[in-house]
């Protein structure tokens, strides 16, 4: 049967520019420099070990490593699997991104290694490797560099105490020891060398000759035995290497020598060298970090403004964590993982913008109290700072202020320290970083796709279209990028076995412009989600988020995956019961700029149902129109983002029409429950048709129930993103205090006064529909408490005064009266 189709299969799949394979059978070729490539008489095309079309050496040029990702600052060893090297070699060479050069070697077992470099960025990174010392590079894999804080703490040397480490020199901190602690079994050798490496960026700011750069600076030890603990006194280090305040410790062999690049190491965390600074700190270090921080703040104010280009942060947290689109929870400080929140007291939970921003690349942040509420900078220290240097970076990486982790350190971690943490002047921190408030922010819109399927559009419309084929959930604009997202929908099977008159999503596939293509899809029927990137399936094994070309994808367990797209689009895709639970969120931005089945997001549910041809269905089309509608968004083959990686997904969707005409569902109109099952579907599903609908078409009270928490859970988010009023931040008065820190509709806000200061103005202001506060801030003004009181007191001595000067009167009045009456 294979072998029948194959030329048909040939002949259509040349016609694709997209994702497809192009089958073949009796390959004889080679994919020695062809990895990726469909054409010739066999495949070294992802796709081909599912289709058996791979050329036979295909495992031998197209690489796979274990382990497949580390740190971004290199040195771990990965090995090629599926391939041995027995012949002679002149050297092995790995090769990554066509520049960094590193020494690999062969085993005696004939696997090849190869050292992870020492990279500016994260993300996958392509390498290649030379069995013949660099002569040919034949052969090609790829590597995930993750940003330091997203490995294992197995991976790196860990700082005993590591506030200490930071703060040694400081008063109460400078006598004692540091430790440092590793896994011993990483580094196969008797003795190791513990260096310090110092992180700059030179050059002039913004500009084409600002570099980053990683030096290596001394060693603290150079044959110290790897039992995995080491300790020492800290002393200042030589003037030579004062400069740099930010770096991080290397644990190498001692074979190497001092600074050696690229060999196999453990890295600890990037941190704040207060432990190797000079005399001049440790004999007044609040003078000296004084010092510092007005360097930073005549600096800041010589640089561009970035603030003006970020966006503005959620209202309050639920928002926050429904805007999955456009930010993400703050690893540092996590409600769901019980953070400290170090850097931010009185916070219980901050989001990042995912996103940097498109000029200056700086992030956005946004902390919240557990009320909900946010923490701002102008009322705590606790409050959201945003960054001129992203914490997670922005392409192209190795140019500042874009380098992961390490440009967020030196814009504004360290400085953080110079103004905040080891000298009182953090006002002036604060002032260049402060809080967002929420008075611009807007929602995401959201849509929905779940059950059989059901589909909830973007302006609120519902309907159910449960068609058997591959069909266009969403064409967008917004920035001058196209975003798309298709998905496919397939037969559900009844608990009898038989084929059910109802389909659900089994796969979703999104790009946006010129993005990597990202495709969510049931594993086979495991009940698993499988993630294809570019037709290639990913491995979450060691990594739940990656760094990817135009979005940011993120893995929550085997069931939840969040892909975070360039535009502040987001889609999140999960199990729910046999099927594919699809919620998408767009930006303001978006509107009036999308059509397909999630509708034409314009706040106008009357032209949900518009074709391709632009001609618009009725609100109330019956289902057997809106069967129609949602044919006429079917996929083409010219467009389809999809992988066909099976001879099943060949012929039942590739080789087939993209809507399947021959399949009947079952409409809502067709529906009749004896009443034994209407009060069992009744119980179950109470109010949601959606939940009724499932169990009559799929036969199956679990599938109802899956579809009725699907809805639920889509009630519950869009509630989340309901906008919300902010009146903004209302200040305190002077020689005062306020007693509350919200600042949304409703809120009230009462101000006191120091004692010696009176109060005048309102002693409440409320936020109030309109966004604007009912009174503004009251001042404290100096003495008035004492004037009024001694007003009072003069007052009411006057007046006692004044009523016995009275009563005197009158009483020498009735004297004089009686007197007078006793005379004839």
């Amino acid at each position: 049967m294979k072998l029948a189709l194959l030329p048909w299969v040939l002949l259509l799949l040349a016609t694709i520019p997209g994702q497809g394979p192009r089958p073949t059978a009796g390959a004889q070729e080679s994919c020695s420099l062809r990895c990726g490539d469909q054409n010739g008489t066999c495949s070294c095309h992802p796709t081909c070990s599912g289709l058996g079309t791979c050329c036979p050496d295909f495992r031998d040029f197209c690489l796979e490593v274990s382990p497949y990702s580390g740190s971004m600052m290199g040195g771990k060893d990965f090995v090629v699997q599926h391939f041995k090297w027995f012949g002679p070699t002149e050297g092995v060479i790995c090769r990554f991104k066509e520049s960094i050069q590193i020494l690999g070697h062969v085993d005696s077992l004939g696997q090849v290694h190869c050292i992870s470099p020492l990279l500016y960025e994260t993300g996958r990174i392509p390498f290649t490797i030379s069995m013949d010392n660099g002569r040919s590079f034949l052969r090609a894999g790829t590597w995930l560099a993750a940003h330091p804080n997203k490995v294992s703490q197995s991976e790196k040397g860990q700082l005993m105490n590591e506030t200490r480490w930071q703060y040694y020199g400081t008063p109460g901190t400078t006598t004692g020891n540091l430790s440092l602690t590793w896994d011993t079994s990483v580094l196969p050798t008797q003795t190791v060398a513990i260096e310090l490496w110092g992180y700059e960026e030179t050059g002039m700011p913004y500009s084409g000759n600002w570099t980053a750069k990683w030096s290596y600076l001394y060693s603290l030890a150079t044959d110290a035995p790897n039992s995995g603990f080491f300790t020492f006194t800290p002393e200042p280090a030589l003037a030579t290497y004062q400069s740099w305040r930010v770096g991080a410790l290397r644990i190498t062999s001692s074979k190497h020598y001092g600074g050696e690049k690229d060999v196999l190491a453990i890295w600890t965390n990037e941190h704040a060298l207060a432990w190797h600074l000079g005399d001049d700190f440790r004999k007044d270090s609040v003078s000296w970090a004084r010092a510092q921080c007005l360097d930073w703040e005549k600096l800041e104010d010589e640089l561009p403004d970035f603030l003006k280009e970020l966006p503005d942060c959620p209202c309050n947290l639920v928002q926050a964590r429904a805007d999955t689109g456009r930010f993400f929870t703050d690893y540092g400080c996590d409600t769901e993982q019980n953070n400290t929140c170090t850097y931010h007291p009185g916070a219980v939970h901050c989001v990042r913008s995912v996103q940097a921003s498109p000029r200056y690349a700086a992030g956005q942040q946004c902390c919240y109290r557990k009320d909900g509420s946010q923490v701002l900078t102008a009322d705590s220290i606790g409050g959201s700072t945003p960054d001129r240097g992203h914490d997670w970076g922005a392409p192209p990486y190795r140019t500042p202020p874009r380098v992961p982790t390490l440009s967020h350190w030196l814009y504004d971690v360290i400085s953080f320290y110079y103004c905040c943490l080891w000298a009182p002047e953090c006002s002036r921190y604060m002032q260049r970083r402060p809080s967002s408030d929420c008075r611009t922010y807007r929602p995401p819109r959201l849509a929905s796709v779940f059950g059989d399927p059901h589909f909830v559009t973007f302006d609120g419309t519902n309907f159910t279209f449960n068609g058997r084929g591959e069909y266009v959930l969403l064409e967008g604009e917004a920035d001058g990028k196209d975003l798309r997202v298709q998905a496919r929908a397939e037969p559900a099977t009844m608990t009898n076995g038989s084929q059910a008159r109802g389909t659900g999503l089994t796969a979703v596939v999104v790009q946006e412009d010129n993005s990597d293509v990202v495709e969510v899809r049931l594993a086979g029927g495991s009940g698993v989600l499988e993630v294809l990137l570019n037709s290639e399936v990913l491995s979450f094994a060691e990594q739940s988020w990656m760094d990817l070309k135009g979005l940011f994808l993120s893995v929550a367990g085997e069931d939840k995956v969040s892909i975070m797209l360039s535009s502040g689009a987001g889609l999140e895709v999960s199990i729910q019961g046999p099927f594919l639970s699809v919620a998408v969120l767009l930006p303001e931005k978006f509107q009036d700029h999308t059509r397909g089945l999630l509708g034409t997001l314009n706040n106008n549910p009357a032209d949900d149902f518009t074709l391709q041809s632009g001609k618009v269905l009725p609100a109330n089309a019956s289902a057997q129109a809106l069967f129609q509608f949602g044919a006429e968004w079917a996929v083409h083959n010219s467009s389809s983002l999809f992988t066909y990686d099976s001879w099943s997904l060949v012929h039942n969707f590739l080789y087939r029409p993209k809507h399947d005409p021959t399949f009947m569902p079952l409409f809502s109109d067709e529906i009749v429950l004896s009443p034994d099952q209407a009060e069992e579907v009744a119980k179950l599903c109470g109010d949601d048709h959606f939940c009724k609908f499932d169990v009559v078409a799929t036969g199956s009270l679990s599938m109802g129930n899956a579809t009725r928490a699907a809805h639920q859970m889509y009630r519950e988010r869009l509630q989340s993103l309901q906008p919300v009023v902010s009146c903004g931040w209302l200040a305190a008065p002077s020689n005062g205090h306020k007693e509350d820190f919200k600042y949304l509709m409703g809120s009230t806000i009462r101000f006191r006064c120091e004692s010696g200061y009176s109060l005048a103005g309102a002693e409440t202001s409320t936020c109030q529909a309109d966004g604007t506060w009912s009174a503004p801030t009251p001042q404290c003004q100096l003495g008035r408490s004492y004037t009024v009181l001694l007003s009072i007191i003069f007052g009411g001595l006057a007046l006692v005064a004044l009523v016995t000067v009275i009563y005197m009167l009158l009483h020498r009045r009735k004297s004089h009266m009686n007197l007078w009456s006793s005379h004839p």
